[in-house]
């Protein structure tokens, strides 16, 4: 390469927003979409008792004994026994044992 044919190229703010503004809008877009997302992740998920029992290892007894002493929070529809997700993640955090 011949040093005196290259030329230094400054670019223009306005060759900079051109190629900053597609980066922006898709930073845009995927901020757009965290946020609705996050709305949707806001609505409640329940437990029915056969996830109590698999995911943590309750017996029947146990959810039974749990409901009625306070311990576990529950709302019933019907014949069917539903737990917030967010209560239950709440009890095992106020239940932590630190060792």
């Amino acid at each position: 390469m011949n040093e005196e044919n290259e030329a230094l190229v400054i670019p223009t703010i306005k060759n900079i927003k051109l190629l900053l503004d597609p980066i922006n809008i898709r930073l845009e877009n995927i901020e757009t979409s965290l946020n609705k997302k996050e709305v949707k992740s806001s609505e409640s998920k329940y437990y029915r008792n056969q996830d109590l029992k698999k995911i943590f290892g309750l017996s029947s007894n146990t959810i039974i004994k749990y409901r009625e002493t306070g311990i576990l929070p529950y709302t019933k529809l019907g014949d069917i026994f539903l737990y917030e997700v967010k209560q239950i993640e709440k009890i095992l955090i106020q239940n932590k044992v630190e060792l």
